[in-house]
């Protein structure tokens, strides 16, 4: 079980942003997808556990502890797509999705970075510019 701290001594705290080591960070990463309910059940399944450990993901990290995580594919080197980003909800409000972010993009410095996301709102509080709409082409299930 995974111990989050209060809120209040996330002021205090030193982040650190890692790439995700499935040996050391799954069971953490984990238990925060749990802690957001049935909404994200899809990512309980072995199939995502593959895409962490084939996609680009990252840690966010406090005490050793994993508090949040990025997800994001490379599209042969012509963009970066962040399509998953998490933050535990004890950690929420101190930049660390900020952080996650930043860390795409300083790995890859030549290419624009795109998010795919349900929550724009956050975004553009970060001053991303929103390009574009994503629309689903749904399978007959």
């Amino acid at each position: 079980t995974a111990y989050f701290y209060p809120t209040p001594y996330c002021t205090l705290m030193e982040i650190q942003i890692l790439r995700y080591d499935p040996v050391k960070h799954h069971n953490q990463l984990i238990t925060i997808i749990k802690s957001e309910g049935k909404e994200w059940k899809d990512y309980l399944t072995s199939t995502y556990v593959k895409a962490l450990d084939e996609s680009i993901t990252y840690v966010a990290c406090v005490d050793g502890q994993v508090c949040g995580y990025s997800r994001s594919i490379n599209d042969n080197d012509i963009f970066v797509w962040v399509v998953d980003l998490l933050i535990h909800k004890d950690f929420r409000g101190h930049a660390i999705g900020k952080r996650l972010m930043e860390a795409v993009r300083d790995e890859f410095p030549r290419l624009d970075v795109y998010v795919m996301s349900d929550v724009d709102d956050y975004y553009g509080k970060l001053g991303y510019p929103k390009e574009g709409s994503i629309f689903r082409v749904s399978s007959d299930e």
